[in-house]
């Protein structure tokens, strides 16, 4: 074939534009896979960490195939992350069960760190609801880097605890302890307060958000078998499956304590009804909490309905000479004493 040099020149051009496309610096198709690779594989590494940290506070033991099971990750990437971080010292195994090295529970506890921090975060500071705190912080848990998480926790105040009561690590590594037992576990007629409600696994906890229990809550247990707990709290009562049961961790109260019969939630207040506010439940945070004080939803108010929505919600309250709006699930968050 006779060489024809303008043919050659748009190969030439062709061929550096797609060579272009494909290695120019940062943005090139090559450079962007192989940089969420590496973004990948930091990602797998760090839920390695963060499970079995999970699991040796709660003393079980994990091996490679219980984690292919845990992880929603392709199994052939969880294996080849798994030798490089025991190359670079992060776990080790001891027979066939996963341990963390000292290094890596240092990482792993600056992982879990930031999720707590930022959950903390969605709580007090955002209108994200609760069903939506876990996930949100399970992405953000990989983004923010050392100076920016402690940034957010002076922001925060420095909280020892983030929304479900779990213990938020400090800077150094340092983990406070929960107080409590689980709930199974409390006798018949036993009086606590409800200090940590577990996140995981998420079918548990969505069952524990429907019930509309609350962090801080005090209760009264009164019947406790194999088949169900059934305990009161708040005005209500609330059955749960033992296993449902196990995820609520309950401080006992020794001393004598009375769980007044007429202390309730305001949204169980009937129109012709009227209530002495006596607080507000601890599962109001930040901003809604301030809000709600700020409208007069004080200590010591007087109370009623003043309308009832046909359609179920939100119903007016009379307060202060004031008629104020409230979801059913705020009005949960508000105690009352009733006349």
């Amino acid at each position: 074939m006779k060489y024809n040099p303008t043919y050659a020149l748009i190969l030439f051009f062709i061929i550096s534009g797609v060579l272009y496309v494909l290695f120019r610096p940062a943005k090139g198709w090559f450079w962007i896979i192989k940089n969420n690779f590496k973004s990948n594989e930091k990602i797998v590494t760090e839920d390695i960490l963060k499970q079995l940290y999970h699991f040796e506070n709660s003393g079980n033991k994990v091996d490679t195939k219980t984690l292919l099971q845990v992880l929603d990750f392709n199994n052939n990437q969880i294996i080849e992350v798994v030798k490089k971080m025991t190359i670079n010292d992060l776990i080790y195994f001891e027979s066939d069960v996963l341990k963390l090295t000292n290094a890596g529970r240092d990482y792993a506890l600056r992982i879990v760190r930031i999720h707590r921090l930022w959950e903390r975060y969605l709580a007090d500071k955002t209108g994200f609801s609760k069903e939506e705190w876990h996930d949100r912080a399970e992405m953000m848990e990989h983004k923010l880097n050392h100076d920016e998480t402690n940034t957010l926790a002076a922001h925060l105040g420095n909280p020892k605890f983030d929304p479900h009561g779990d213990p938020i690590p400090t800077k150094t590594g340092k983990v406070a302890e929960v107080h409590g037992v689980e709930l199974p576990l409390l006798p018949v007629n036993s009086i606590g307060r409800i200090t940590h409600i577990e996140d995981e696994p998420e079918i548990i906890y969505k069952q524990i958000l429907a019930e509309n229990i609350h962090m801080g809550s005090l209760i009264r247990v009164v019947e406790n078998n194999a088949t169900r707990i059934v305990f009161l709290s708040e005005g209500e009562e609330f059955r749960l499956a033992p296993i449902v049961a196990a995820n609520l961790t309950v401080a006992p109260i020794e001393k004598e304590i009375i769980i007044e019969d007429n202390i309730a939630r305001l949204s169980s207040l009937k129109e012709d009804e009227t209530a002495i506010i006596t607080g507000i439940s601890k599962e109001s945070r930040g901003e809604s909490r301030r809000r709600l004080l700020d409208l007069g939803f004080v200590k010591g108010a007087t109370i009623k309905i003043d309308l009832i929505n046909p359609l179920g919600e939100p119903n007016a309250y009379l307060i202060k000479g004031t008629s104020i709006a409230l979801r059913k699930d705020q009005a949960a968050k508000i105690l009352i004493k009733k006349d």
